[in-house]
């Protein structure tokens, strides 16, 4: 449609991202275009992008010119940025701010922030109930996105902050799925007591996003706090038993222990499950799942998403 108006998507290649910009191109009506930004135009996935017709622009978080370039022109832009990548909560700062500078160049008139809450606020630096990371942070993800909120607020960018949720791609893709205990058997081990847990679908983050942008500037100054379902850990071992035709249990274990598990970021994991399980009250009632299906339709609870990901989850071998 030539009056539709362009959406500049970072990430375009990655989770969220991905979800965004395959949402506009299954929508050819819908009104808006798809510049999908990578930092590999080259790459597979970001030429599939432009094989089903989205404009592919290398843009680089680090590179605040590319960014500039890459949004000028649009209308509005889905800003996200990958902690895991470096584990830097500084880094992340910087590129949220160069995000936030280019969008403000450009006069975007409405960009979708993917963050989450300042976990300080919970659980201050001096508290005791957990260690404090990295000098200042409580979990040094969630925080450093809280702070990066002030970039695009003082600069008077026309702004939805998208609050996520944990990613059921973490069974998958981060080592958060069935493991094998001494005796063999298979468990989801977590400290999340009987507390449920707020979760998504990675490629739901981008959709429910796409329908924010359809909303026009209805979100625009508002917090939204998405989730695709509300679930224990326990169900979760039941749903996932089903699909995979395995049994699986839950393990409870302390915060502590998890913290201690010899992984990169398991201190930061611990912490952030350790907030998910003593404030699940504030935290779920923040996540209304009507809300959020009222964005996007299609928004899978846990059970869809297990039957339809159970053979991309990888279960450790036996013996």
């Amino acid at each position: 449609m030539s009056d539709s108006k362009t959406l500049a998507v970072v990430g375009a290649t990655g989770a969220q991202g991905g979800g965004l910009a395959r949402a506009i191109l299954a929508d050819p009506d819908g009104g808006f275009r798809c510049r999908a930004l990578t930092r590999n135009p080259d790459s597979g996935p970001a030429r599939a992008l432009a094989d089903a017709g989205a404009e592919v622009v290398r843009a680089d978080l680090d590179d605040p010119a590319s960014l500039e370039a890459a949004f000028d022109g649009a209308y509005g832009a889905f800003c996200v940025t990958n902690f895991w990548e470096h584990f830097s909560p500084d880094r992340e700062k910087a590129q949220a701010e160069n995000l936030a500078e280019a969008a403000r160049a450009a006069g975007l008139q409405h960009v979708v922030w993917s963050t989450l809450e300042d976990t300080r606020d919970w659980v201050p630096t001096s508290d005791d109930r957990m260690p404090t990371l990295m000098g200042r942070y409580t979990v040094p993800h969630f925080d450093a996105k809280a702070e990066a909120d002030a970039f695009f607020r003082d600069r008077g960018v026309p702004t939805t902050f998208l609050r996520t949720s944990f990613y059921w791609d973490n069974f998958v893709a981060f080592g958060a799925g069935p493991q094998r205990t001494p005796d063999g058997s298979l468990a989801l081990v977590f400290p999340m007591g009987d507390e449920k847990l707020a979760g998504i679908a990675a490629e739901d983050i981008g959709k429910t996003a796409y329908g924010i942008f359809q909303a026009g500037d209805r979100f625009i100054g508002e917090t939204v706090s998405i989730a695709g379902d509300h679930v224990t850990l326990a169900d979760m071992a039941a749903t996932l038993s089903d699909a995979l035709g395995q049994d699986i249990v839950y393990i409870d274990v302390s915060p502590d222990v998890y913290r201690g598990f010899p992984y990169d970021g398991a201190d930061e994991m611990g912490n952030m499950y350790q907030i998910y399980r003593d404030f699940a009250g504030p935290f779920l009632a923040a996540r209304d799942l009507d809300a959020a299906r009222a964005l996007n339709p299609d928004l899978q609870d846990f059970e869809t998403w297990g039957a339809r990901n159970k053979s991309r989850i990888p279960i450790p071998p036996a013996g």
